[in-house]
């Protein structure tokens, strides 16, 4: 039996631990918040007996084998670290930090440390990215040439929500568009150039971002994501010898469709009971009882990678704000 420990006891935390409820093999077993009625509400919500007023009191409980972090992003890697630092392996939501020069003190303190360490990335863990992967490798769509994906939504503005407020990572790139940015990764490896622009909104964040990422041989992947606007939220992957689809939501699609020529179009079913976090606690689980400290599905690698692709679209978003905010010389 794996025993977690959750540090931030929000709505996405409540997802985990909806999940962990069909997971045989783990159990949540302390919580902590930094306002301990938090805690106390978790924990009675969800049956978990231990709740704590900060986490460093979690990261000292000696029944705590492996730890949760979902906290906002501005907090990920200060929390991340001191669990490390406390001995305790993590799974730490997305965005894994706010730059990857923060995912790469993260990855190093885990590497140093001997601990296992992974970004929550959960659609990577999904039936239906598994089964991308097997028709990736398979050969069917030829070489992929081409990825094509956007995640938006409308919110109203909110200045006090975290999507609009910088100091807690806010903005479309870091919540939404890590979606559509991990998927390129996927298909076509790190990018080798980067061309970006969007809109800075009132609040300071990125309110809508399109950026076109140049990978190797010539491959390219075109993203869009937005909090002002919704979008298709879909992606689709066009190769040599056909494509591949993912209706909405590309991060989490009960389906996908495969088309080559000759041969026509045919859909994988991908659905699933039960909440999808499920999928990544169990390769969590699967790491720990083989004694990794990275899972080969999401390396940190490649977390570092997706990082950096994210800070040099942020860069060129904040340079072209600033360019066009200025007034225009008579």
């Amino acid at each position: 039996m794996v025993r977690w420990g959750v540090v931030g006891p929000g709505e996405v935390a409540a997802g985990f631990a909806q999940a962990m409820e069909s997971v045989a093999d783990g159990e949540i077993v302390a919580v902590a918040s930094r306002c301990i009625e938090r805690a106390v509400a978790f924990g009675d919500r969800f049956g978990v007996a231990r709740r704590y007023g900060d986490y460093a009191a979690l990261g000292a409980d000696p029944d705590v084998d492996v730890v949760y972090v979902a906290t906002p992003a501005s907090r990920h890697e200060r929390d991340t670290l001191a669990v490390l630092e406390a001995g305790k392996h993590v799974l730490c939501e997305k965005p894994f930090a706010m730059d990857a020069a923060g995912a790469r003190r993260m990855a190093e303190r885990a590497r140093a440390r001997g601990l296992f360490l992974m970004e929550a990335m959960w659609s990577r863990f999904l039936p239906s990215y598994r089964a991308l992967v097997d028709v990736l490798g398979s050969g069917r769509i030829g070489e992929p040439l081409l990825v094509e994906a956007d995640f938006g939504m409308r919110w109203p503005i909110q200045p006090e929500h975290r999507l609009f407020d910088p100091r807690l990572g806010g903005g479309a790139l870091l919540d939404l568009g890590v979606y559509p940015v991990q998927l390129c990764s996927l298909v076509l490896g790190p990018p080798e150039r980067v061309v970006a622009d969007g809109v800075v909104g009132a609040t300071g964040v990125d309110e809508q971002v399109a950026a076109v990422l140049r990978h190797r041989d010539g491959a390219l992947g075109v993203v869009k994501t937005a909090i002002r606007t919704t979008l298709a939220c879909t992606a689709r992957i066009a190769g040599t010898d056909g494509s591949i689809d993912l209706p909405a939501f590309m991060h989490c699609p009960d389906a996908i469709t495969v088309t080559t020529r000759p041969g026509g179009a045919a859909r994988i079913d991908a659905s699933y009971e039960g909440n999808g976090l499920r999928f990544e606690i169990a390769e969590v689980h699967r790491c720990l009882a083989e004694g990794l400290t990275e899972s080969p599905v999401m390396t940190l690698d490649e977390t570092l990678s997706i990082a950096a692709t994210l800070d040099a679209i942020r860069a060129q978003v904040l340079a072209g704000d600033a360019r066009t905010a200025q007034p225009t010389p008579l």
